[in-house]
């Protein structure tokens, strides 16, 4: 098993991402969060799926059905990066001079 390593903009984000729906339905703010936590804690698992990122050297969990979580992995670790919206572009477009 990994170690799973959840960084500062992946814990923002997500709680982020809690409050928005919790605005409209708290209960099913914490149902989210907790999901997609879940699934983020059994990436531990190196058979759990996940797929190659659209950044070189990344993976993707799609962690639910709006919602996909960024990642990197080595040997020992997987450190989770974000988490964002399917709406959202990612990678982001980078600004132009």
């Amino acid at each position: 098993m990994k170690r799973v390593i959840r960084t500062t903009p992946y814990t923002i984000n997500l709680d982020a991402i809690a409050a928005e729906v919790a605005t409209d339905n708290p209960a099913a703010a914490v149902d989210l969060w907790l999901h997609i936590d879940e699934q983020v804690e059994k990436l531990a698992d190196p058979n759990f799926p996940r797929r190659p990122g659209r950044v070189k050297g990344t993976k993707e969990l799609v962690a639910h059905e709006n919602y996909i979580v960024i990642l990197e992995e080595d040997a020992t670790a997987v450190t989770v990066l974000n988490v964002v919206h399917v709406r959202r572009q990612w990678p982001p477009k980078l600004a132009r001079n």
